[in-house]
């Protein structure tokens, strides 16, 4: 593609340097990636700035840059306003366009946005569409799975991904869209035919720094232009004042909504409740989740397909058709007399609602073991023990993803907030012993809470992402615990 028509589908140019009709064959971001006719994006960043890393890339070979200032090479160089926005138009640019042959469907909020996007992808097929899905488990396109390595891809990687959906036939996709890519710009320029806002609470204060700006990066989907129709979770006060003033479609239970839950059954699967669209339709719906939190998941999916176009009988269908969601409460076949469960919480908001949910199904103890990424929000750390230590009867604290700390002074902010509490906790720093000693302890009707990894198959320690895979590390644990 000739670098011209890349520079022209930047809102934010400012101007050129050298031959513009060089001939561009690929876009990257990545001064160790660079390939011979590249575009090389000087991407700011927290902790690099890759201008410093433009000599390097041209040497690599690539053909000319995209920069905030220019710099004395020579090679072309088109000046923006802001690399990130110029990354994602021309991105788009360069894989044509492939948005404006699907219909995108974006969920932001701190939780329930894996959860939810699963169950529009099952309602979006049920009503006979093929759907890509995007986000932190997986990707998908039908049934194949591509791996993930952000909840929101980066420009490249999100505009190839489009293009491969587009090119075999996926009219739909729904994607999570994390604070973090609508803060860096990673869907600018993109046009979703609906979006969701499931809720909001405190997590990645390490990157937003309070909750205002956390906010504000959320709000940003919903800006005139960038989404067609908008739904919202009415019953979380944050989002609910978030979106006054913004057409939209509100869902709740315990607030006045557009579409709600009414009559809601506990059920040995799940729940069972009437789902009412604007207090004219009325339809009975089981969903195979458990924890109100995912008839509320439900609810935003539900609310999402009614607003592009799918009936109602075929929503109430796609929502009984999940059930369940890889790292979501998910629960492990062990052959135990006690249940193991295993859950994404990370945040002191998840870890306080899978601990309500497993605590309104569990007839013996509920144990708790988790603990907290290193590098990240540091003020969750004794939030999340407090919360522990008044909601599980016990506590095993542990490692998560310690990165670059060291495990043993997150695990002391995490205890800090565990000895606010009567609650009884031991702490093991290993976390396969950690989860050793979990299985060990339980007994009949017991329940025992895997939090903070999920889907995640390895633990970063040091910067090196070691295999950790909590299914297959139970499963050896109770073969060695058999004697098998």
């Amino acid at each position: 593609m000739v670098l011209k028509t890349l520079a022209e589908a930047a809102p934010c140019l400012i101007s050129t340097t050298g031959d513009m009709q060089t001939q561009i064959l690929s876009l990257c971001i990545d001064s160790r990636k660079v390939q011979e006719g590249a575009l090389f994006f000087c991407t700011p960043g927290m902790k690099a700035d890759a201008h410093d890393y433009a000599p390097q890339a041209v040497k690599a070979g690539a053909a000319a840059l995209v920069v905030e200032r220019i710099l004395p090479l020579d090679v072309p160089q088109i000046l923006v306003k802001n690399v990130r926005q110029a990354l994602s138009y021309m991105a788009a640019e360069f894989y044509g366009d492939p948005a404006e042959h699907l219909h995108l469907i974006g969920l932001t909020g701190t939780k329930g946005k894996t959860t939810t996007s699963y169950l529009i992808k099952s309602i979006l097929e049920e009503a006979g569409f093929k759907t890509g899905l995007i986000g932190t488990v997986c990707s998908m396109i039908g049934e194949e799975r591509l791996p993930s390595t952000l909840t929101t891809p980066d420009p490249l990687e999100f505009q190839h991904l489009l293009r491969l959906m587009a090119d075999r036939g996926v009219t739909h996709v729904v994607m999570e869209v994390s604070a973090h890519a609508l803060d860096m710009e990673r869907v600018s320029g993109m046009v979703f035919d609906a979006a969701a806002f499931t809720n909001l609470s405190q997590d990645h204060m390490d990157y937003f720094g309070d909750m205002e700006r956390y906010l504000t990066a959320k709000m940003r989907l919903f800006e005139a232009g960038m989404c067609r129709k908008a739904v919202y979770n009415c019953d979380d006060d944050i989002v609910r004042s978030a979106m006054q003033g913004i057409p939209a479609v509100c869902v709740g239970i315990r607030e006045p909504a557009d579409v709600f839950a009414k009559n809601i059954e506990v059920k040995e699967t799940g729940y069972e409740f009437d789902l009412v669209f604007y207090k004219r339709a009325r339809i009975k719906t089981h969903i195979r989740l458990s924890g109100m939190f995912n008839v509320y998941n439900a609810l935003v999916a539900a609310a999402v397909c009614e607003a592009v176009g799918v009936e109602h009988e075929v929503i109430a269908r796609g929502l009984y058709a999940v059930s369940g969601v890889p790292g979501r409460m998910e629960m492990l076949e062990t052959d135990t007399p006690y249940r193991v469960i295993l859950d994404y919480a990370h945040s002191p908001d998840a870890l306080e609602n899978i601990l309500s949910a497993v605590r309104q199904m569990c007839q013996g103890r509920v144990v708790a073991l988790f603990g907290c990424g290193g590098d990240r929000d540091r003020e969750k750390r004794p939030i999340m023990g407090e919360i522990s230590g008044n909601m599980a009867d016990y506590t095993i604290i542990t490692s998560d993803n310690p990165r670059t700390e060291d495990p043993h002074e997150i695990l002391k902010a995490i205890e800090e907030g565990m000895q606010r509490t009567d609650g009884d906790y031991t702490v093991i720093e290993n976390r396969r012993e950690a989860i050793r000693y979990g299985l060990s302890m339980c007994r009949e009707n017991d329940v025992l809470i895997l939090a903070g990894k999920g889907h995640e198959t390895y633990q970063e320690i040091n910067g090196v992402k070691h295999p950790f895979d909590e299914k297959t590390v139970v499963k050896e644990l109770l073969s060695e615990m058999r004697g098998r």
